[in-house]
């Protein structure tokens, strides 16, 4: 079975179990997988010969019936979605220069049952850490299990939307912790959230990073490391 053959069984199984209510229209969850498959194998950039870069922004193109009968779950089945990209990158050795987004967008021009994607590449603060390793500058954290590539100078990390790295618990601030790579480290600073942020069990202002170090914001537990050999989810 291939890689692609696995992502597409994985995104059946979880919509047509938990999400099958969802496809009340023509359009099956088999047509928006081999959709994005089509655009990543399409629009794959390859740099060199262990560093091919897949595009991580999906809008796709739906009729208007169809959007209209998914209208309700659309969160349910971009969320969905955005997570089996991910996965589907890195198990293909894919690098993302940002976070995978998943949109869907009524089109008049598209017939009920068919879907057409638009992709584009797009850099973020931080992208998932699929094909790379961490170095001193880009640093990898990992959030409750979940690997980040810190792509630029400063990386912000909270609830709110307008957060590079968006948190879900309620314990964090919408704008609660900066991570800034600088030439001698890189600096965790607290923005003034309500419950503060720990690293290390110690509450900072701010405070440079080293290899390992465990930050705690509100109940999320960040790992941080910037070089392979330093990676503590291995010993997981």
């Amino acid at each position: 079975m291939s890689i692609f053959d696995r992502f597409e069984n994985a995104v059946e199984k979880g919509i047509n179990g938990a999400f099958s209510r969802v496809f009340r229209s023509g359009l099956k969850p088999v047509d928006v997988t081999t959709a994005i498959r089509r655009a990543i194998e399409d629009n794959l950039q390859e740099f060199a010969a262990d560093r091919t870069i897949a595009p991580n922004s999906f809008a796709l193109h739906i009729s208007p019936s169809d959007f209209d009968a998914l209208s309700e779950d659309l969160d349910v089945l971009r969320d969905e979605f955005e997570r089996q990209t991910t996965q589907y990158a890195a198990e293909h050795d894919y690098v993302l220069l940002g976070p995978v987004e998943v949109l869907f967008e009524r089109d008049d021009a598209e017939l009920t049952g068919q879907v057409e994607v638009e992709c584009a590449t797009k850099r973020g603060a931080a992208a998932p850490a699929t094909a790379v390793a961490a170095s001193p500058e880009h640093p990898i954290i990992d959030i409750d299990g979940e690997k980040w590539l810190l792509t630029e100078p400063v990386t912000v990390i909270g609830r709110g939307s307008e957060a590079d790295i968006v948190v879900p618990d309620s314990g964090v601030s919408r704008r609660h912790l900066e991570l800034r790579v600088t030439p001698t480290g890189v600096i965790a600073t607290d923005l003034g959230s309500t419950n503060g942020t720990f690293v290390e069990g110690h509450r900072i202002d701010a405070a440079t990073l080293v290899d390992g170090n465990q930050i705690v914001i509100g109940r999320t537990r960040i790992l941080f490391w910037t070089h392979p050999a330093s990676d503590p989810t291995q010993d997981r």
